[in-house]
């Protein structure tokens, strides 16, 4: 099975670091019938936490997130890569990168049951057409 890559909009947004916040953030989402194909959580200090969306349908999120009162960064773009598990994954991603010197900002990767892999890769938005040609998106 070969990978799937595509490019991917994503959005994030800041909140408060205290406990429910995230729970009422993905429940409005939830309510709202949004489906998250990836969803990141970690704090930035003073109090806040920065909450990184990728949506299945971005109108979808960005209606849900005005109604739920959430203040989303403009849009962006990164590659979301799915695929069957195998040793070295992340690294064949990452060497067809490097060859084509873009420089990978983030990365975010796991594996899932039946075998399968997700990944969500995040480079500089003017590396993002150069990234694209090296991975065949």
């Amino acid at each position: 099975m070969a990978d799937t890559i595509r490019r991917i909009d994503y959005f994030y947004a800041e909140i408060p670091d205290k406990p429910g916040e995230g729970g009422r953030v993905l429940g409005a989402l939830k309510e709202a019938g949004v489906n998250l194909l990836s969803f990141t959580a970690f704090p930035i200090g003073g109090g806040r936490t920065q909450l990184d969306f990728v949506p299945e349908k971005a109108d979808a999120l960005q209606g849900a997130a005005k109604k739920a009162g959430l203040s989303l960064s403009p849009r962006k773009q990164a590659f979301f890569i799915q695929g069957q598990d195998r040793v070295g994954v992340a690294a064949e991603i990452l060497a067809k990168l490097g060859k084509a010197g873009v420089n990978v900002h983030a990365l975010n990767a796991a594996c899932a049951p039946g075998g399968g892999y997700g990944m969500i890769l995040w480079v500089k938005p003017k590396d993002l057409d150069a990234a694209g040609k090296a991975l065949g998106a």
